[in-house]
């Protein structure tokens, strides 16, 4: 018998996921941006994922969440949408754990754009200093991107403390939050993030389906053009049944969270006595 361990990787999505999926697929197929009763329909069903999703982060206003294709997706409209605002290079700073999500944009913007990075080096814990953070600062620092939990040995950075210190600089913060959601409490109304990352397929939910969360006055510029999705964003037709299913496994997530922290803590410890 085979075990499957890999759940950084991907997620099984759950049956009740599965379910609702085909339940969206099999019904009114109608496209989002139509302006028919079916493409009503369609809209509903995207407007109540982006309140799962938005509710799941504890983000203030659904309309802040942005549909994308996944995590990989969702980095690289943040890091280019960023800095395709600025007509000159300007300096990024991002931790030497990144996803290649992150790092890969950060070494194009640099050999593509003349853009500066400094890569924040980590203690033997895989952990972010919160003094080398002060010490990157430069003034001409727009965006602080620093990994929420990193996906191959689990590190949980210091989050709140490092979006407190951009916050106190006028610097915009982003996180790649992709593997703690639904393992872990996000609150971004607590923690003053401008930018957060979410993959479905981390959080029991179907492949190919992201979101980023958009505090209310940051700006992004797009990379995709075409129909204005996603407030202009990420345009092209959404993925209504994968973003339907996106946010009942956010849902589920959120209401699952205080015990699966605990399961996930029990597993661990019990790894460890082996």
């Amino acid at each position: 018998m085979q075990i499957y361990l890999d759940y950084s990787a991907t997620t099984p999505p759950r049956p009740e996921v599965v379910s609702y999926l085909a339940k969206v697929l099999s019904g009114k197929c109608g496209n989002p941006s139509s302006l028919h009763s079916w493409g009503e329909g369609a809209a509903l069903i995207l407007e109540k994922a982006r309140f799962q999703i938005a509710r799941l982060i504890n983000a203030p206003n659904p309309d802040s969440i942005i549909f994308t294709s996944g995590g990989t997706e969702s980095n690289n409209l943040v890091l280019w949408g960023i800095a395709r605002q600025y007509s000159t290079p300007q300096h990024l700073i991002i931790s030497s754990v990144e996803h290649s999500a992150i790092s890969g944009p950060a070494q194009r913007l640099i050999t593509e754009k003349g853009w500066e990075v400094t890569y924040l080096a980590v203690d033997s814990q895989g952990r972010v200093k919160v003094e080398d953070l002060l010490t990157a600062i430069r003034p001409n620092t727009v965006l602080i991107s620093i990994i929420y939990g990193q996906s191959e040995v689990g590190t949980i950075q210091p989050i709140a403390q490092l979006a407190k210190i951009a916050d106190q600089h006028d610097i915009l913060f982003h996180t790649d939050a992709v593997q703690v959601a639904g393992r872990l409490a996000l609150d971004v109304q607590e923690i003053p993030i401008d930018l957060l990352s979410l993959s479905s397929h981390k959080l029991y939910g179907p492949q190919g389906v992201g979101a980023v969360y958009l505090k209310e006055g940051v700006s992004l510029s797009p990379y995709l053009e075409g129909g204005g999705q996603e407030r202009g964003l990420r345009s092209g037709t959404q993925a209504v049944a994968l973003i339907a299913a996106f946010g009942l496994a956010a849902e589920l997530a959120l209401n699952d969270l205080p015990q699966e922290r605990s399961r996930l803590e029990l597993l661990r410890e019990h790894l460890f006595k082996l």
